[in-house]
């Protein structure tokens, strides 16, 4: 994550105003939407942009978990879950 340096006190509402600078640069408009994430004790905003959660893509998404994922992506989590499943087999005896 890179530092911009520019603290923003937090309004009585919750509110904090994203400096106009970082607006241009990341192509903020007024009315644009921002995804709020959190990572342990971080607030993470994202622009909002409806696509694959993973990669992006635009075609053929499939809500999991409240996420858009695209089949491609959808391909790799199955591929990791079976990974996940048979490494979990092997460990606890099972073939």
């Amino acid at each position: 994550m890179k530092s911009t340096g520019v603290t923003r006190p937090l309004d009585q509402l919750g509110r904090i105003v994203i400096p106009m600078e970082l607006r241009r640069t990341l192509k903020l408009n007024e009315g644009d939407k921002l995804q709020i994430f959190v990572e342990g004790e971080d607030i993470i905003l994202r622009k909002y942009k409806v696509g694959c959660h993973c990669c992006g893509e635009m075609k053929g998404l499939t809500k999991v978990f409240d996420l858009d994922i695209c089949p491609k992506c959808l391909i790799e989590f199955k591929k990791a879950a079976e990974l996940i499943d048979k490494a979990r087999n092997v460990k606890q005896g099972r073939n």
